[in-house]
């Protein structure tokens, strides 16, 4: 291991200035808010972001790309609270869009972790595995050969199954991968001990993805009209590594948080209060970054905002078990917005936002707080009525489903009464909560349409026109929020408070209709961002300055940064209907219509 400590700053430099010498354009992350993508909540991975490319649309920025992405993934939120796993964390990323593939991926994987100038890790210390093959794909024998031409013996790489050595979700671009772990010298747990074993002797710290399918809904694998190449690093992880920390929650990127945690009062004495401080500061700093996206939703009872509010009122609870005392909230958000501000500016200027929805969310679990412990305490005077002395799993899990109640909590409230929580059905009903929340997590994403068929193509290119005409009638207010698009129909959330009226509702048909009626020509040129803001167009603009982009005209009506696909001219669409208008959550406005092509 490097003798020399390396900041997350250092590394997030370090890993883009050595791809970038590697002949890549370092692009910047997306939001965390996918947007035009309708099955998932949140961007998960690096990958997400650039699946049009994967598929292959041509990148306004080239074949080579480089990045760090903001990443929340909530599949496994319940195991957050040990030494390593996150909801909210960043992951660096180098892509080779049909260009380079194996050879040159995995050769400077192995040169960035072990060269002194970089990450410095001892090769001695480095396995690697591979795809052991399957009725899908055959073994990788390719990426054995690359890493055995680099000197790793094959007493350390390790061909393993489809569940360890293949990335992809349930649709979209997929193939086999290797990875790469660092042994941390712990004794071996038994013969059989290997990376990917869970007993901690083997860490991994990057990820090659070598993505030569797509799996379609059929489930049926075909090739990729290119070959790509997808990494992953993630920041918080390598940095405990390279730091010798036993926790990433011990690095630069925690340890104010940490303390933060500390000032308001919190107490850390003992394994369950120390996870207790993991969970609020992972929590946290993952309910900053969504309320200071670009795009950041709000607290709610749908989609994202669920997620968001879940995490705060888990934070709350937490804190409340560490002796932290009401508005603690505030504090934290302004230690993790200090910390991060100088990568993320969105975060400062999204600062009062961010303080004020803690505030008020923290304020109203409270109540929500105060109801759930009446309404355990009425079950509880009713098992007592009855002669009962066990909390069913299932009410046990309600009350943490819906109250933000910890199992751990809910048996100490009992306890007091003598009553014992049937932990086997609350594990029964959780394992079902869980494979559920996975299911959502893990579903496809192909840039926000189901499909590049001629209709949903059409309807894609409706959005444009509906983006502007909302603008036009509504105000310059209106951002997109989001949208879903299938050959049937378009959905379309934007910001607006106030429903729409019948009048506003035709007006916007009318305009629509009437850029359609005008046959207007879509034009794209390839621009810098700077550029796209100087002539007007629409788009989040939360980039790198002169960064490459893509921007659409229609004709003199609208103008817009997008990644296609899109159709040659208005007059193909046919006429736009909106069906209907509504809340979609707290600010945002859902239209949903359909074009009948003439």
């Amino acid at each position: 291991m490097t003798s020399v400590p390396v900041t997350a700053d250092q590394l997030r430099e370090k890993f883009l200035s050595f791809f970038e010498s590697k002949g890549h354009k370092t692009i910047s992350g997306a939001s965390l808010i996918p947007q035009n993508d309708p099955t998932i909540l949140f961007t998960t991975a690096g990958m997400h972001p650039l699946v049009p490319y994967l598929l292959g649309e041509a990148h306004p920025s080239g074949r080579r790309l480089c990045d760090c992405q903001k990443c929340i993934r909530t599949g496994d939120i319940d195991e957050v609270g040990d030494v390593s796993h996150l909801t909210f964390f960043e992951m660096l990323g180098n892509w080779s869009l049909g260009d380079y593939f194996k050879e040159e991926a995995i050769t400077w994987s192995y040169e960035f972790l072990t060269s002194s100038k970089y990450l410095g890790f001892n090769p001695a210390q480095l396995s690697a595995t591979v795809f052991a093959g399957n009725e899908t794909a055959p073994r990788d024998d390719e990426s054995i050969a690359i890493w055995r031409k680099l000197g790793l013996p094959d007493s350390r790489i390790f061909p393993l199954s489809i569940e360890h050595n293949w990335w992809g979700l349930d649709t979209g671009p997929c193939g086999p991968d290797t990875e790469m772990f660092i042994d941390t010298g712990k004794s071996a747990c038994g013969p059989g001990c290997a990376p990917g074993c869970r007993c901690g002797r083997y860490f991994e710290i990057w990820n090659d993805v070598f993505m030569q399918y797509e799996k379609l809904t059929t489930g049926e694998y075909v090739p990729l009209k290119q070959r790509n190449v997808d990494t992953g690093m993630g920041v918080e992880r390598t940095i405990a590594m390279l730091q010798g920390k036993r926790s990433v929650f011990e690095t630069e990127l925690f340890a104010p948080i940490m303390a933060a945690i500390v000032a308001a009062g919190g107490v850390i004495e003992g394994e369950n209060k120390a996870r207790a401080a993991r969970i609020v500061a992972d929590h946290m700093r993952s309910s900053v970054f969504i309320l200071g996206d670009a795009q950041g939703v709000v607290p709610g009872n749908l989609g994202q905002g669920y997620v968001l509010r879940r995490m705060i009122r888990r934070a709350v609870r937490f804190a409340k078990a560490l002796g932290m005392g009401e508005g603690f909230s505030a504090g934290i958000a302004a230690t993790v917005v200090d910390s991060y501000r100088h990568v993320y500016p969105e975060l400062e200027q999204n600062r009062a936002r961010i303080v004020q929805e803690l505030k008020l969310e923290e304020e109203r679990f409270e109540k929500t707080l105060q109801n759930g412990l009446a309404e355990l305490n009425k079950t509880l005077g009713q098992l007592k009525a009855h002669g009962q002395t066990v909390l069913s799993g299932r009410v046990a899990f309600r009350m943490y489903d819906t109250c933000g109640f910890p199992l751990e909590f809910t048996e100490e409230i009992c306890s007091e009464q003598g009553v014992r929580v049937d932990r086997a059905g609350y594990e029964q009903a959780f394992d079902k909560h869980r494979e559920l929340s996975r299911q959502g997590a893990e579903k496809a994403f192909k840039g926000g349409l189901a499909d590049t068929s001629v209709m949903t193509t059409r309807l894609h290119t409706a959005t444009h026109l509906l983006h502007k005409s909302l603008q036009s009638v509504l105000g310059d207010h209106v951002k997109q929020k989001g949208s879903n698009i299938t050959p049937e129909r378009l959905r379309f959330d934007f910001s607006h408070t106030a429903k729409m009226t019948d009048d506003e509702k035709k007006r916007v048909e009318d305009i629509v209709n009437k850029a359609i009626r005008d046959r207007l020509a879509i034009s794209m040129e390839v621009m810098t961002l700077e550029q796209a803001r100087a002539l007007g167009a629409t788009a989040l603009f939360d980039g790198k300055y002169g960064e490459q982009v893509k921007v659409y005209s229609m004709g003199d009506f609208s103008r817009e940064v997008c990644g296609g696909p899109h159709a040659s001219n208005t007059g193909e669409l046919g006429e736009f209907k909106i069906l209907k208008e509504e809340a979609s959550s707290a600010g945002v406005r859902r239209i949903k219509a359909v074009i009948k092509p003439e």
